[in-house]
């Protein structure tokens, strides 16, 4: 069942009253705000890379404080474990029995801040409940409730006691942006209100966890034409071509640029994708998906570069994929039988006369 034009509407109408929510304490910041958003409603999760005092960690708060959900923040410090992060199962000798005390893990938003603080073994805590949105603590496995949105921050500048994120990890993350410093009239704005320290709690929730699922659940049903999947299958083709790259974009990325371009173009009032939904998203769903290879690296060559000529090389389609008439398929058949006879008399007959 695809979506149809009133949903189609009715979807824009409550991401636009969202965003605008979220915008009144993150000023001028429109585009992260809509990536954000469409991380969420994708059932993905989002890695803010930025310099200090960008409004990363305020931005992550204002989204908790618009949906009506649980929400927690985890700061990643070196000596921080993988118990503190998932929870840790503890023996009650009253009941003589083992309890299970959940880890801030188990929220509807995790704010992870600085999560390159943190050294690999504590990041690896993240990738099961990342990917299957569960925690697996001693044998037994525990199930997050959804909407499940890990927001993580890190500073590129300052990487003095950091561990860099392996690919596994940044492969689980559907996007990766940063907020930049706002503009001329926002940070007027901003110095006017200076003495409010944090925007975010003025927020009121406009939205409930259930609109949420339902809203990710009305995205997947916007139509995806074949022609615009064959455009996402050689782009991630071309990536892992590229002379300059070691990785190119996985399985996984390709599949997370469907579900994201449904959510966009829905945003949008559209309950179909486009292929500028696919040019628009590519830079913060695949740039940090790509390995380069350490000569190339050297040389001056960066990801956002090899992935920007791969979009200008790949044209996008300009027609529909042709979808096969009743015609063509009885054509196909009836080729397909002469072909099997030519086949069988090429080889002195059928099996049937042969036995």
């Amino acid at each position: 069942m695809t979506m149809t034009t009133e949903q189609a509407e009715w979807f824009a109408g409550t991401f636009e009253k969202i965003s605008d929510n979220i915008g009144q304490a993150i000023l001028g910041k429109e585009d992260v705000i809509s990536l954000v958003l469409t991380a969420m409603l994708t059932d993905g999760h989002v890695l803010l890379e930025d310099a200090p005092g960008t409004g990363k960690t305020m931005l992550a708060r204002s989204l908790a404080a618009t949906v009506q959900g649980t929400h927690t923040r985890i700061q990643f410090t070196p000596d921080l474990l993988p118990s503190d992060v998932t929870g840790v199962t503890i023996y009650d000798q009253k009941s003589q029995e083992f309890e299970f005390h959940q880890g801030p893990i188990f929220a509807n938003i995790v704010l992870a801040d600085e999560i390159n603080r943190a050294s690999p073994k504590t990041q690896s805590a993240l990738l099961e409940v990342m990917e299957e949105s569960r925690v697996t603590v001693d044998g037994v496995t525990y199930t997050n409730e959804r909407p499940f949105m890990v927001i993580a921050t890190q500073n590129p500048i300052e990487q003095a006691g950091t561990y860099k994120l392996p690919e596994a990890q940044l492969d689980r993350f559907l996007i990766m942006t940063s907020i930049g410093y706002p503009d001329r009239a926002s940070t007027v704005e901003l110095l006017s209100g200076a003495a409010t320290k944090d925007r975010s709690g003025a927020l009121t929730p406009i939205i409930t966890t259930q609109a949420i699922r339902d809203m990710t659940e009305l995205a997947s049903t916007v139509h995806v034409d074949g022609a615009v999947l064959n455009y996402i299958a050689e782009l991630t083709e071309e990536t892992r071509l590229a002379d300059e790259t070691r990785l190119g974009v996985s399985v996984r990325g390709a599949m997370a640029m469907v579900r994201a371009s449904k959510v966009r173009a829905a945003s949008q009032g559209r309950n179909y994708v486009l292929p500028d939904d696919v040019k628009d998203l590519a830079p913060h769903i695949w740039t940090h998906r790509l390995v380069l290879d350490p000569e190339a690296e050297f040389a001056g060559s960066t990801a956002s570069a090899v992935l920007q000529r791969v979009l200008a090389q790949v044209g996008a389609p300009q027609q529909r994929a042709q979808a096969p008439t009743a015609a063509s398929t009885a054509m196909a058949s009836s080729t397909g039988a002469a072909a099997a006879t030519e086949d069988t008399v090429a080889r002195g007959g059928s099996s049937a006369s042969g036995a």
